[in-house]
């Protein structure tokens, strides 16, 4: 313990270095809260503040860093686009009929694919060569309507 005493702020800094490192694994940025918390029980060591005060001030900064810094770390690193893929992320883009469309049958390129499809209404005829947009995605069949 004693030994402890004596090296408090080389004991602190091991400290952060190993949350820090512990964080690389997990990223949920509760460890490296933690880590700056040990940074900050460091910097008191090496202003020769008391054990007690070092540890009250490197909980009090890991607590403060917790409650106010991460969630808004987390909900910024969250609230990016969603990305769609697969058949979703046709849904709004436009193709070329290569096969006449009905309500019930036809044939589409879409984005350099070739896709079964149908019209959205049931009295539209779409002929080959026109434009068309993806309206839905129905199992493997897109269900389209035609554009100007």
């Amino acid at each position: 313990m004693e030994w402890l005493q004596s090296h408090a702020w080389q004991t602190w800094l091991i400290a952060a270095l190993l949350l820090a490192g512990a964080e690389m694994a997990t990223m949920d940025f509760a460890l490296l809260m933690l880590a700056v918390g040990a940074g900050a029980g460091c910097l008191m060591a090496l202003l020769g503040l008391p054990v007690v005060a070092q540890v009250l001030i490197a909980v009090a900064v890991s607590v403060a860093l917790i409650a106010f810094v991460r969630p808004t770390i987390v909900r910024r690193l969250h609230a990016g686009p969603t990305l769609q893929n697969g058949p979703e992320a046709l849904v709004g883009k436009s193709g070329l009929v290569l096969e006449r469309v009905t309500a019930h049958t036809g044939r589409v390129k879409l984005s350099g694919e070739v896709w079964s499809a149908r019209a959205l209404e049931e009295s539209h005829v779409i002929e080959p060569g026109s434009k068309v947009a993806v309206s839905q995605i129905d199992g493997a069949t897109a269900v389209v309507y035609p554009i100007p």
